[in-house]
């Protein structure tokens, strides 16, 4: 019983550091995009949860790779 209090406290846990990390980069990409891509390229206005997607999106795809090749 005690085991499984553990494992969901930290699955509770870890729910939480993954909202306040999607938090952390999605609140400067929507102020960034809101402030600047309307005006320079005519690009409409995002939601919170749009500018969330493109910091995941961004993420994914600009993650460069640990690894090391040195000998």
């Amino acid at each position: 019983m005690d085991k499984l209090l553990l494992g969901i406290g930290i699955a509770v846990l870890a729910l939480i550091v993954f909202a306040f990390i999607a938090l952390i980069g999605a609140i400067p990409t929507y102020f960034l995009w809101n402030w600047l891509m309307p005006d320079l390229f005519e690009l409409p206005r995002l939601t919170f949860w749009q500018a969330w997607g493109i910091f995941w999106l961004a993420s994914i795809l600009l993650k460069g790779s640990s690894s090391s090749s040195s000998k």
